[in-house]
């Protein structure tokens, strides 16, 4: 039975989740990411709160360390680093980020799903420039890392994002061992048909996801709605469960619309729930 038949055979089954015994995902957060760091619409102030006061009564926060510099040199060019550094407090912010995206790939190896719902974003960042809103490759960092310390021997991402994540694509060209995915679908049905129907041919040892939420309804996508990214959550933890032993982790991206974006998220928190999860 293929990963489509699984899949399909076990959503037409009632499961019952037992409180206990199960494993909670993960939040990573610090309260540094409230920071108005830099003007643009990711650095506006209250951007994360109603995400964070939504999920802080549903799962664990981890609190993140930064990234060192060593870290970001992974992915990143000395020039670049040296550009962002200029700003202070923008190179906090972004080294925070990418210590939260780190994180959250060491607690997945444990097969824990984890969120880092961290600002600035990444996945515009390229090895020697950014723009939209990134400055440092959070998902791309945490994904090298992970293969450098051979922990895992491949990764799937997953960019779920309004926006094609350029400088991921650009981190990982001619790497064969990292898979990306990401589609222009601007219908609905046929977006999560094209995420479904992919992920049925696609093997990783750990599945990263760029969680961009502004292609909802009520974002500047205006694509899809809160069950839509309950499903995304529901098939990439079946992928994970089936293909990759339960390693997922997800950093946080695009999505503008303060209180959409904290719905949105928790509706993809809730589609991760499996059995043994939370």
């Amino acid at each position: 039975m293929n990963f489509l038949k699984e899949y399909v055979h076990l959503q037409q089954k009632v499961i019952k989740i037992k409180s206990r015994g199960e494993k909670m995902t993960k939040i990573i957060y610090h309260e540094d990411f409230a920071a108005h760091y830099a003007m643009d619409p990711a650095a506006e102030p209250g951007r994360l709160e109603p995400a964070v006061n939504l999920l802080k009564e549903k799962y664990s926060l981890i609190v993140p360390k930064p990234a060192d510099k060593e870290q970001i040199l992974l992915i990143h060019s000395e020039r670049h680093y040296h550009s962002i550094s200029a700003d202070r407090l923008l190179l906090h912010t972004a080294l925070l980020s990418a210590g939260a995206a780190i994180e959250a790939a060491k607690t997945a190896m444990n097969g824990e799903y984890t969120f880092a719902l961290c600002r600035p974003p990444g996945h515009h960042a390229s090895p020697d420039s950014c723009w939209g809103f990134c400055y440092f490759n959070n998902i791309a960092i945490a994904v090298k890392e992970a293969l450098q310390v051979g922990k895992v021997n491949s990764a799937l991402i997953v960019d779920f994002d309004l926006h094609f994540g350029d400088g991921t694509a650009n981190a990982f060209e001619g790497v064969k061992e990292v898979s990306f995915w990401h589609s222009h679908e601007t219908n609905r049905q046929r977006y999560l048909e094209h995420l479904r129907s992919d992920l049925d041919n696609l093997d990783a040892d750990i599945v990263a996801i760029s969680a961009g939420f502004d292609r909802g309804v009520d974002d500047w996508g205006g694509i899809l709605t809160a069950d839509d990214y309950k499903e995304i959550g529901t098939l990439l933890a079946f992928f994970a469960r089936q293909k990759c032993q339960n390693r997922l982790f997800a950093v946080l991206e695009g999505g503008y619309n303060h209180q959409a974006l904290a719905k949105n998220i928790d509706a993809f928190l809730s589609g991760l729930k499996t059995p043994g999860h939370a």
